[in-house]
């Protein structure tokens, strides 16, 4: 009995050494099992509408059988983009405004482009109530989308569309304490509802240098010019805290540094000036004299923290600007690079930007051009909240800098346009040379109401010594607006 007992044992523990492969494979194989499910209920709960919204997911362009596109419009409730039945039942995308907001609003087809490809997932959503969907499907009829509702200001918008009448270049205005974009036009431009003979004439053998689909705004790369002397202010009262009042220089409208010629403009001789004075007057021969001595490492890291050399906080596709100089780089560079020439290069927006950290104490906030989504009865679905960037500039650094750029509005070049004005303004002005035939741009970017800033514009004019239409000038039109 004894033996039997024993056999019967050795069997069982031979088994359970055979099965133990089996138990962990069971095991494992509920434990994926497992796992599948709860990342499965997790995506569909939290990633399914992220995927889907993917402007590559495919999947979209099927909601066009049952849904019709929704609307875009400004803040103020002006459409701006609606889809409508032509004469022949088609459904077709319709831009009431043609050019005015056509690089912003973009396109819908050809791969679509601005907000029509950014929010194309919400636009082809529909929220209406559950009775309208069971009649609209009972009747055959497609059901609304949702409506887009922008940041962006009607009347702002076509003030900037105005003043850039015949003129390249863009136009920015942004809230400095929200990132809300009220205004963003880029010229040249072209009309979305004749978007098809736009795009084939832009692939065309004489179009092929076309820039009309380019948003100067965002993609647009320019040397910044004077606008850069900011920059250059900020790493001078940093590492000068003590004596940077101090500062004095004596200008003779023309100079050499470093075995370089720098002159002001039309050579102009500014006499003794201080550190305010010579951003106020814009002195070239001041600020390569002060800049040769900035030390180019703090220069440039002070430059990357104001986004120099990053993606932009920012929805849209927009150009990465570039600042390549440090301590290695050859000092001839340098003169020319602390006047915003050289290799610097920066975008309208990202101007724009610069300015709002200083109009909101050195903080950025991330730009925005989306307020809510509506659907067709009015109900918001989704609201956008600001969203804080982060401190890219010393508080105390830009309380010593702003009555500088104020004195520029006030008495210095931009006062023209700026002085006398029931409002404050603070900013600066630029030129930057284009070729060695004397072309250049014009920029202005700044804030109005110095003491509770409201609104930053920044402005890019190409071939400003063609069309003699400043910067400062149409960002003044923009304040009054």
């Amino acid at each position: 009995m004894q033996e039997l007992i024993q056999r019967e044992e050795a069997i069982r523990k031979k088994n359970s050494i055979k099965n133990r492969p089996i138990k962990v494979m069971t095991v494992l194989t509920i434990l994926v099992m497992a796992g599948m499910s709860a990342y499965l209920a997790y995506f569909i709960i939290h990633d399914s509408e992220t995927v889907v919204a993917n402007s590559a997911n495919k999947r979209q362009d099927a909601f066009e059988n049952v849904i019709t596109r929704g609307k875009i419009e400004t803040s103020d409730g002006t459409v701006i983009a609606e889809s409508k039945n032509d004469e022949n039942g088609n459904e077709v995308r319709v831009y009431p405004y043609s050019n005015m907001f056509s690089h912003i609003v973009g396109y819908n087809s050809y791969g679509r482009s601005g907000i029509e490809l950014e929010e194309n997932f919400k636009l082809m959503r529909s929220h209406v109530n559950v009775k309208d969907k069971f009649e609209n499907s009972m009747s055959g009829k497609k059901n609304p989308g949702d409506n887009v509702i922008t940041t962006l200001d009607f009347s702002l918008q076509q003030t900037a569309y105005k003043a850039l009448d015949g003129i390249k270049g863009a136009v920015v205005a942004i809230e400095p304490d929200t990132g809300r974009i009220l205004a963003m036009v880029s010229k040249p431009d072209y009309n979305p509802n004749d978007i098809d003979t736009v795009w084939n004439e832009v692939h065309s053998d004489t179009g092929f240098d076309s820039t009309v689909l380019l948003n100067r705004a965002t993609q647009g790369l320019y040397a910044p010019g004077s606008t850069f002397k900011v920059l250059t202010t900020l790493e001078y009262l940093k590492e000068h805290p003590d004596d940077y009042q101090n500062y004095t220089y004596t200008c003779t409208g023309s100079g050499t540094f470093d075995n370089v010629n720098i002159r002001c403009s039309e050579n102009e001789a500014h006499g003794t000036e201080t550190l305010a004075d010579s951003l106020a007057n814009s002195c070239n021969t001041s600020y390569s004299n002060l800049g040769i001595t900035e030390n180019m490492d703090g220069l440039k890291s002070l430059c990357e923290s104001a986004l120099y050399n990053k993606k932009l906080p920012y929805e849209l596709d927009s150009s990465k600007s570039q600042f390549q100089v440090d301590s290695s780089t050859d000092v001839s560079q340098i003169p020319q690079t602390v006047i915003g020439q050289g290799t610097t290069l920066v975008s309208p927006l990202h101007n724009a930007l610069i300015m709002c950290a200083v109009a909101n104490k050195g903080i950025l906030m991330k730009p925005h051009l989306i307020d809510k989504i509506q659907n067709a009865d009015g109900f918001s679905m989704h609201i956008y909240n600001s969203e804080t960037y982060g401190r890219i500039f010393d508080e105390k650094l830009v309380s010593e800098l702003v009555p500088m750029l104020k004195g520029v509005c006030e008495h210095g070049t931009a006062a023209r346009f700026m002085a006398g004005k029931p409002y404050s303004v603070a900013g600066k002005t630029g030129t930057a040379e284009t070729d060695s035939n004397g072309d250049m741009n014009s920029w202005f970017v700044g804030f109005s109401n110095v003491d509770n800033p409201d609104l930053v514009v920044a402005v890019l004019v190409e071939g400003y010594n063609q069309n003699q239409t400043s910067g400062t000038y149409i960002a003044g039109e923009m304040f009054d607006a």
